[in-house]
């Protein structure tokens, strides 16, 4: 075993399983021949040759008169090899991010039917439009827009979406999204919606029937195909003219949604308890969370978890905003 963690660890420095086993063996025979490696080695002199020819030019092994060769000095070759290794991923993560060149030549190869003249893809089948989802979840920078109709998302669809969502609020990406209030009454997507809200998400509902729209970064938009036919499958816009009329309608939605609030809970504008009075005046005093939990008597994930319940209950972006609504109704 000890064999195989070794080889996997120089071929993380970029030495194949054959290289890896011609450098341990001058390593622990220098100043040998190859003709003593080859009598004692199961590598062909093919493989040999080639592992040998590769390890030289690497500088890690190097050969004296005679036909004699010498391994360099482990810490040194762990050394040289990583710079190698960093230098070869540094140019690969540059090609990377220059790969975004790529786009152009790829969409004139789509022809005159493709996305690049006319700005509107159809996709028909759902694979593919979750496919799409996802990747554009990945990728997206700034913002995600979304109004969302449903009344209930199922287990699967939670543990597919929340990972994406966290993902991309860990990154700093803005997430706004509308959903019916119907949504609220079905705990796990109640649950789901505060945890986003959690983490920076802001959540506002409507009691209107709402046709689905997503909007990544405000260059790709993805909506129904067909309004009256979920079937129908679904539009991926990028035309510059329909995007903004696509934001335009999501802001026009969200000026008229309410913030999220969860229905077991008081409306906005009621009094809070007591309890809810002391956590805003420690969220205003105390500089640390581990200090008003401690006020307060409570862990500190459970007193975030009370600072983020106001935060929705308010309808508050942040900690400061919530601060200001709460000075402004008097509740502290």
């Amino acid at each position: 075993m000890g064999e195989n963690m070794l080889r996997s660890d120089m071929s993380i420095l970029g030495l194949s399983g054959c290289e890896s086993d011609v450098y341990r063996y001058f390593l622990r025979n220098p100043g040998a021949s190859r003709t003593e490696f080859d009598e004692t080695s199961l590598i062909s002199r093919e493989e040999a040759e080639s592992a040998v020819d590769r390890l030289c030019v690497l500088g890690i092994l190097s050969t004296a008169g005679g036909g004699r060769y010498f391994a360099l000095e482990p810490e040194a070759a762990v050394d040289r090899l990583a710079d190698i290794r960093l230098q070869e991923l540094h140019q690969e993560l540059h090609g990377i991010t220059q790969s975004r060149r790529l786009v152009g030549e790829l969409r004139a190869e789509q022809g005159p039917a493709g996305l690049a003249a006319q700005g509107v893809e159809r996709l028909r089948d759902v694979s593919d439009i979750r496919n799409r989802i996802d990747s554009l979840a990945f990728f997206v920078r700034r913002e995600i827009l979304s109004v969302e109709p449903y009344t209930a998302l199922s287990a699967e669809n939670i543990a597919h979406a929340h990972p994406l969502d966290l993902r991309a609020l860990r990154r700093g990406v803005r997430i706004r999204n509308v959903v019916r209030r119907e949504a609220l009454h079905h705990p796990p997507t109640l649950a789901y919606l505060k945890g986003l809200a959690e983490q920076g998400a802001q959540i506002r509902v409507t009691d209107r029937r709402e046709t689905r729209i997503l909007l990544y970064d405000g260059n790709i938009a993805l909506i129904p195909a067909d309004i009256a036919d979920a079937s129908g499958g679904a539009l991926l816009v990028q035309e510059r003219g329909l995007l903004a009329l696509v934001q335009g309608h999501f802001e026009k939605i969200w000026d008229g949604a309410e913030p999220l609030t969860d229905p077991d809970r008081p409306a906005p504008g009621v009094c809070p308890t007591d309890g809810e009075k002391r956590v805003l005046q420690l969220m205003c005093q105390v500089s640390k969370d581990e200090i008003g939990a401690r006020n307060l008597g409570v862990s500190v994930r459970t007193y975030r978890r009370h600072i983020a319940d106001l935060l929705t209950s308010l309808g508050a972006a942040n900690r400061a905003h919530a601060a200001l609504i709460a000075r402004e109704r008097g509740w502290i």
